[in-house]
């Protein structure tokens, strides 16, 4: 490679390192995930998605105008294959406080799903409950989670095609029994930025399909669909992560949300209504302000308080 292709492959490196620690840093202030004296717990799988919030949520220690402790855990579930080594070796060369907690739960799941039949659902319950308990053991008061923006618009639509709920995957939400507060940093980032981010920096990656269960075929297809719109219409996944940050209960459906029952003559509510008028609708979708974002400093500060 020429000195010239280095340096642009440097540059663009560059680039793509300042949007995802910007957005990172957005997605914590905006949801206020972690505050003064927080103790966050990262939960590293070894993909591309936990390594890349790993790095951003360092860089955020550093930078942050307040003081919060990391310290990452893993969960070795005992499926044939797993490369133990990996993440115990990669995380003695980060200086960070890290727990690898061996759960056999693999057998659990094969014992009680007939073969063939997805092992999914019930090897994500157990895994979620090891992880509240182990956040417990440890004094966490975050849990992260590595889910992305991608991961969120998928939800949005496989709960409105599967399950009839206008419902996506929150950025921070309190588990069921009101112990743990769950974040997820990376919620602004795209998938595509993360993958390209994780290649460069050469992460150990290790593979989610060691226990050979069957994929997700309503995710996969849902994946697929929303690929091919940002392949045939850029912009339009942009434009759907925005709606979802722009929410009118008053032009939905939904009784509970929003006071249609006595909603009277003279009240103008979010702008009024519009049906018998042509539609406002832009010619192209909200137009992403990545590019221009990456122009800004790279350090900046934030008030996460």
């Amino acid at each position: 490679m020429s000195h010239s292709a280095q340096a642009k492959a440097q540059y663009n490196l560059n680039k793509l390192q300042k949007r995802l620690r910007r957005l990172t840093g957005q997605a914590v202030m905006d949801f206020n995930m972690i505050e003064e004296g927080d103790r966050v717990m990262v939960c590293l799988s070894g993909g591309k998605d936990s390594y890349t919030m790993l790095d951003m949520l360092k860089h955020l220690k550093r930078v942050a105008p307040i003081n919060f402790d990391l310290f990452v855990v893993n969960l070795d579930q005992k499926q044939p294959g797993f490369p133990e080594h990996v993440l115990p070796e990669y995380l003695d060369k980060q200086d960070i406080e890290y727990k690898i907690v061996e759960e056999d739960t693999y057998s659990i799941v094969t014992d009680i799903i007939p073969e063939g039949k997805t092992t999914c659902s019930l090897c994500s319950r157990l895994r979620r409950g090891i992880l509240y308990r182990t956040a417990k053991e440890m004094g966490a008061t975050k849990i992260a989670l590595g889910h992305h923006r991608d991961d969120m618009i998928e939800t949005l639509f496989l709960n409105m095609f599967y399950g009839g709920k206008l419902k996506s995957m929150p950025a921070k939400l309190m588990s069921d029994n009101g112990e743990h507060m769950v974040i997820r940093p990376l919620a602004y980032c795209k998938e595509a930025d993360i993958s390209k981010y994780a290649f460069s920096q050469g992460y150990p990656i290790i593979p989610c399909n060691l226990c050979g269960s069957q994929e997700n075929l309503q995710r996969k297809h849902t994946k697929n669909m929303l690929a091919q719109w940002n392949k045939e219409h850029p912009g339009r996944i942009e434009s759907i992560f925005t709606a979802m940050q722009n929410v009118v209960p008053s032009h939905l459906a939904d009784t509970a949300l929003f006071d249609f029952e006595n909603l009277k003559t003279g009240d103008v509510i979010d702008g009024g209504d519009i049906a018998l008028d042509k539609p406002d609708i832009p010619k192209a979708p909200v137009s992403d302000e990545d590019e221009t974002q990456d122009q800004q400093a790279d350090v900046v500060t934030i008030n996460l308080s």
